[in-house]
């Protein structure tokens, strides 16, 4: 799926939540060593950066050049682009080589993938035994009552312009994503663990989240405007006013676990 999210690279950045550092250090506590970490589809960097804060080294890859242009740079860290032509055996080289890694991880983006073909790649590179993957998104945010409704309705006319059977992962919670690793605790195969992501947002925030959806932007090339000036103003009323801040909630879903021996 490379270049999808390269043309709203910039929203992408300033709109999703922020992933929860306890996360981080429950995985970092499943490692036995904390001297490598890949993170896949890093996008603009959002969960390596909390990756580096338990791992000496990150790798952080993605297909998206438009993405990397905009992480955010840290001394742990080597960003690296990865295009779709790339090798197993040049990706494995570039990583840091079979069995040598500590974590690997996967924020809000395995469900884009060639899963045989990552699945694969990952086995090569992790560490046996000590070594831990773990994948996780999000598909759904909580505001309150009045606003909830209209956005479950704007959502429902985006279906058609989504990236299908990609996203129906996403939908389904990753109830039905593949995953080929024994579990470690926090979540398995069929029995993704839930989890929630709390956010304190603007209108304007939860608005660039919206456009910031593939589906939009999909739409928009169509000719197709799926926010409207009129649903904007709804939705604004039932979020309280443009100048409201108020607390979110994201729900959110990981699967982890290491190579089966």
């Amino acid at each position: 799926m490379a270049g999808l999210f390269d043309k709203q690279a910039d929203l992408y950045l300033e709109a999703r939540p922020n992933y929860p550092s306890e996360w981080f250090s429950k995985l970092a506590d499943l490692t036995d060593h904390h001297g490598l970490a890949w993170d896949a589809a890093t996008g603009n960097g959002q969960a390596a950066l909390a990756v580096a804060e338990h791992y000496e080294r990150v790798i952080a890859t993605d297909v998206s050049e438009s993405q990397l242009k905009l992480a955010t740079p840290h001394p742990r860290i080597n960003y690296r682009h990865t295009p779709q032509s790339m090798t197993d055996d040049e990706l494995v080289e570039l990583i840091g080589g079979e069995n040598s890694v500590d974590l690997i991880t996967v924020a809000q983006g395995v469900h884009w993938f060639d899963l045989p073909r990552f699945y694969a790649v990952a086995t090569r590179l992790l560490r046996k035994p000590g070594g831990i993957i773990a994948v996780w998104g999000y598909n759904d945010v909580i505001v309150n009552p009045e606003f909830d409704p209209i956005q479950y309705r704007f959502h429902a006319t985006t279906l058609p312009f989504w990236k299908y059977p990609y996203i129906q992962h996403v939908f389904d919670a990753y109830e039905a994503l593949p995953f080929p690793f024994e579990s470690v605790g926090m979540g398995s195969e069929g029995k993704p663990l839930k989890l929630e992501m709390p956010k304190t947002t603007s209108f304007e925030g939860i608005m660039r989240m919206f456009n910031s959806w593939s589906a939009i932007v999909t739409a928009r090339e169509k000719g197709i405007e799926l926010l409207p000036e009129s649903l904007v103003q709804e939705l604004e009323k039932a979020w309280g006013g443009s100048d409201l801040i108020r607390p979110v909630v994201y729900k959110a879903f990981m699967i982890s676990g290491k190579v089966r021996v």
